[in-house]
């Protein structure tokens, strides 16, 4: 039960939020075993892909919300829920979109089907098509249950169709973004870095950031240019983020971020990391291995070495410290409650300074 103490901490608010996501696993996993026996399969999956993560979007929604003086917290509460069942789906497409089997250092839901198809004789081709469809489809369920939730959130119709208007937003500029993205890794555009941070904004930034704290302003019933100037923060906000994913990436220990520190490389992924390398001497001598989809670990290694030779790196690492600089600004300048404007510089410092 969610408790109806004025004074709810945001520990407290997300307690319920991750009960309530597992409420949401548990129900459609009771529904699916009506269905072909792999749809539970399916389902067990999706949760696994859905657990243990950072949970930061629904900590910016709660937390904003409760210090925005948002109440009831029911419709915050759904709103958490939704839009961390968004980033689900949108991993779980990229995922297949980048033709990745792991997350988080296991088998994301496209690896686990696709293991368990080779473990029960298929060919590997075979095997590697069922994992794909498997994705797909647990992302577009996770893409329809996010949506279902906020068209039903509880608040009056404006403020609803607001946020649905918002979310609305958020999945078409998480699909333009992806698909400039794969058009660069494709060598089909040869992007500038603005193009790139314009990239970067619409994919992960809109979403991730913008979204769950404009959203929180909404239906805290906020003025609107508080949302907008709370919006502008998460934009940058989720350049910072990006940008140190970026790095990590490349850069990073794959123990700590369960993820390879070739992948990015081997699939020449055009990053600012790359754009502030492109022309030097240093990367072009190496430049031909950038994208190869045999790239080994020694290959990586000398196209890491021409990244810092070159000075990129160090260019990304100021590039991050700028924008960290512009979120600090924004958020000073936003008129916000001082507990959220601590909270808020806070999640910039951390996104910078993460190794994970």
């Amino acid at each position: 039960m969610i408790p109806t103490d004025e004074a709810i901490a945001p520990a407290t608010a997300l307690a319920e939020v991750e009960r309530r996501i597992g409420a949401f696993f548990d129900d459609a996993r009771a529904r699916s075993r009506d269905r072909h026996p792999r749809f539970e399969e399916l389902w067990l999956a999706t949760r696994a892909a859905a657990t243990g993560g950072k949970r930061l979007r629904p900590r910016l929604v709660v937390a904003p919300y409760l210090l925005l003086d948002g109440a009831p917290l029911p419709p915050a509460i759904e709103l958490a829920v939704a839009i961390e069942l968004l980033h689900t789906a949108l991993l779980l497409h990229d995922d297949v979109i980048d033709g990745d089997v792991e997350r988080r250092g296991a088998p994301n839901v496209a690896g686990t089907f696709e293991r368990a198809a080779v473990e029960a004789g298929a060919p590997r081709r075979v095997a590697q098509g069922w994992g794909v469809s498997a994705a797909i489809l647990a992302g577009d369920l996770m893409l329809t249950s996010a949506l279902r939730l906020v068209a039903g959130l509880r608040v009056d119709e404006d403020r609803r169709e607001r946020i649905v208007d918002l979310v609305d937003e958020s999945v078409f500029r998480a699909a333009a973004g992806e698909l400039a993205d794969v058009a660069y890794a494709a060598g089909l555009d040869t992007p500038s870095a603005s193009a790139i941070r314009q990239m970067m904004a619409d994919k992960t930034a809109h979403y991730s950031l913008e979204l769950p704290l404009r959203a929180a302003a909404i239906l805290a019933g906020s003025p609107e240019p508080l949302g907008e100037r709370l919006g502008a923060i998460g934009r940058s906000l989720g350049l910072v983020f990006q940008m140190r994913d970026d790095l990590l990436g490349v850069f990073g220990r794959s123990e700590e971020t369960g993820k390879s520190t070739v992948g990015d490389l081997r699939e020449g992924k055009r990053t600012l990391l790359i754009a502030f390398a492109d022309g030097t001497a240093e990367w072009t001598a190496v430049a031909a291995d950038f994208g190869h989809a045999d790239l080994d670990e020694a290959g990586a290694q000398r196209l890491r070495d021409a990244l810092e030779s070159s000075g990129a790196r160090d260019r990304l690492e100021a590039e991050m410290r700028r924008e960290c600089g512009i979120a600090h600004r924004l958020i000073g300048e936003a008129g916000l409650p001082d507990r959220l404007a601590d909270l808020l510089a806070t999640e910039v410092d951390d996104a910078a300074e993460r190794c994970a």
